[in-house]
């Protein structure tokens, strides 16, 4: 059986965009160099899994009834931008174009990995799309084929009232390329170059 140390490290090994080296700078950083920091850090953990849940709307990070993009009243109440993940959603936040709500569907479409409409928040978005005031609904999913799979399936099976405008990012973002990895200035332009999606 590993010790603490490689557990640790073993643990820390498993947090996207850790792989060992980093791992173990790590955990010597906050066992031999930082140990104060440590318990500031299982702290700030603790708490952060005790506030922060899911917002029940769109599917943010929440720490009361709604996130703060869904309760706040200056947003855009009649576009809807979709988004595969909390990330994604965060890119598009700090890209600062966008001033509307966001859905995430926390994921995509992929049969490869038994990820099926029911494994996503489609139908909460069904139900949205259904009761809400939105008149145009931006699909910001990954430019590759499950990203486009999923745009198709949404546009024909959630996303097909005849007074509602879809349209589709991707002007300036690389095919496979994801939304988290790029810059403001790149959003900005995939957000302005939107077309109609078909």
């Amino acid at each position: 059986m590993a010790g603490a140390f490689e557990q640790l490290q073993q643990c820390l090994k498993r947090l996207p965009g850790l792989g060992y080296r980093s791992a173990e700078r790590l955990a010597l950083h906050l066992l031999v160099e930082k140990p104060d920091k440590a318990e500031e850090l299982l702290q700030r953990l603790r708490t952060a899994t005790e506030q922060v849940a899911a917002c029940p709307r769109c599917g943010n990070l929440c720490e009361g009834d709604l996130c703060e993009i869904c309760a706040d009243p200056r947003r855009d109440a009649g576009v809807l931008c979709v988004v595969e993940t909390v990330p994604d959603l965060r890119a598009m936040e700090h890209a600062g174009a966008y001033r509307g709500h966001y859905h995430v569907l926390q994921g995509k479409l992929s049969p490869i990995h038994d990820v099926g409409p029911e494994q996503l928040s489609i139908e909460s978005l069904r139900e949205r799309i259904e009761s809400g005031p939105y008149t145009e609904v931006i699909l910001a999913l990954s430019n590759d084929i499950e990203g486009e799979s999923t745009c198709h399936y949404l546009q024909e099976e959630v996303l097909a009232r005849p007074d509602l405008k879809v349209t589709r990012i991707g002007f300036g973002l690389p095919s496979g390329g994801g939304i988290p990895f790029a810059d403001a200035t790149t959003l900005r332009s995939a957000l302005e170059g939107r077309r109609a999606f078909e």
